[in-house]
């Protein structure tokens, strides 16, 4: 037997919401997937470079020529001018460069702001690597940061904040004052930053993305993180890349390497082929999940539960609290089996649940399948 180094932690929400949908023939809105292909010049480009032979490692940093076309997208839709050779990783999920991150960073009883509800990947890498979490809640039901209390949090031992925007799991997205207070936090503090921006093209209501790349101070000290698999539809790919400025590149690199060394080398050829053909594809997504969202939404007005629509991603939380008082991990569970549909309790992001009463749905599915699952909340 060993002393487990996560003793308090299990199989994911994720994990298990998804296989008590397959147990019960639900339909699936838990884990956060689309039910849809990737475009098909996507997936003839994968299937080119298989069956010509581009099977071996890549370079540990990634495919150069896909390096130069992420450089060249941020160019595009950020203004943001990154050298692919020293700031741009290619890593296999952007879950594996926030961990790489972490640990390249922190060490023995450093702290980390973290902001609940808290994407559960989070705080294990914290962990792992030594820290400590320091859970700040989001103003409930606005899902809004107390810059405040942030400030409050600080002591000499805080090392790094963590931010995510668009906010998996609540929708919720930073402004450009949300991000000048955090670089005014981190610049008076000497913080890192990591910026978890796998959503960054899912936002709507003709609101902006803002990355921690677009701000001088946070450009010079983060860690941004994205992901091809959600951008392009292809989650089963697990490819991402963070950008950081070279030094801080440097020590994610040191990490990455013995950790999963590279991602996967057709599927970094194809996407880049992909973003060469197709640049402003990214472009296309805010209007195109809006559309999914309103359906959703729309298809739910005589329901009992409650809703503010999502600002960002594509998840939307509905309030149940006209229907129930139960525990929303309780009701997921439940209704997966009475009602056959599953959804994500927000509950367990949290370090010290708020009294609310949300689930969590994905709308990234056809719109038979929303309009279906629509039907059954509103018979609840």
């Amino acid at each position: 037997m060993i002393n487990s180094k996560l003793p308090n932690v299990g199989t994911t929400i994720f994990t298990r919401m998804s296989a008590l949908a397959n147990q019960c023939g639900a339909l699936n809105l838990s884990q956060g997937f689309p039910d849809f292909d990737a475009p098909q010049t996507l997936l003839e480009a994968m299937s080119r470079h298989v069956m010509n032979g581009h099977n071996q490692y890549a370079p540990m940093a990634g495919v150069l020529y896909l390096r130069e076309q992420i450089a060249a997208q941020l160019l595009h839709h950020r203004g943001v001018s990154c050298d692919p050779e020293s700031e741009i990783t290619v890593v296999p999920g952007a879950t594996e460069g926030i961990y790489c991150a972490v640990m390249a960073c922190i060490g023995s009883g450093d702290e980390v702001i973290v902001f609940d509800p808290c994407y559960d990947s989070y705080e294990p890498a914290i962990a792992l690597a030594g820290g400590r979490a320091i859970h700040i809640p989001l103003t409930p039901h606005s899902f809004r940061v107390d810059w405040q209390r942030v400030a409050d949090a600080m002591t000499p031992r805080t090392r790094l904040i963590m931010v995510n925007s668009p906010h998996n799991p609540c929708g919720a997205t930073l402004s450009t004052e949300d991000m000048l207070q955090l670089e005014a936090l981190a610049e008076q503090h000497n913080l890192l930053v990591i910026s978890d921006e796998v959503y960054e093209h899912l936002v709507f209501d003709d609101r902006q993305h803002h990355s921690a790349l677009q701000f001088p101070a946070l450009r010079q000290r983060s860690f941004a993180l994205f992901s091809f698999g959600k951008t392009y539809s292809v989650t089963g790919w697990k490819t991402g890349y963070c950008v950081a400025p070279p030094a801080l590149t440097a020590e994610l690199r040191k990490v990455h390497q013995f950790v999963c060394f590279v991602a996967v080398t057709p599927v970094q050829l194809a996407v880049a082929d992909f973003m060469v053909t197709e640049p402003d594809y990214a472009a296309t997504l805010g209007a195109f999940y809006q559309r999914k969202r309103d359906l959703f939404c729309g298809a739910l007005q005589n329901s009992r539960f409650s809703l503010t629509p999502s600002a960002g991603t594509y998840f939307q939380l509905l309030d149940y609290s006209a229907i129930s008082r139960a525990p929303d991990r309780e009701l997921a569970e439940d209704w997966t089996r009475r009602h056959g549909i599953a959804s994500i309790p927000i509950s367990v992001f949290y370090e010290e649940p708020p009294e609310q009463h949300y689930l969590r749905f994905c709308f990234a599915k056809t719109d038979e399948v929303l309009l279906q699952a629509a039907e059954r909340l509103c018979e609840i």
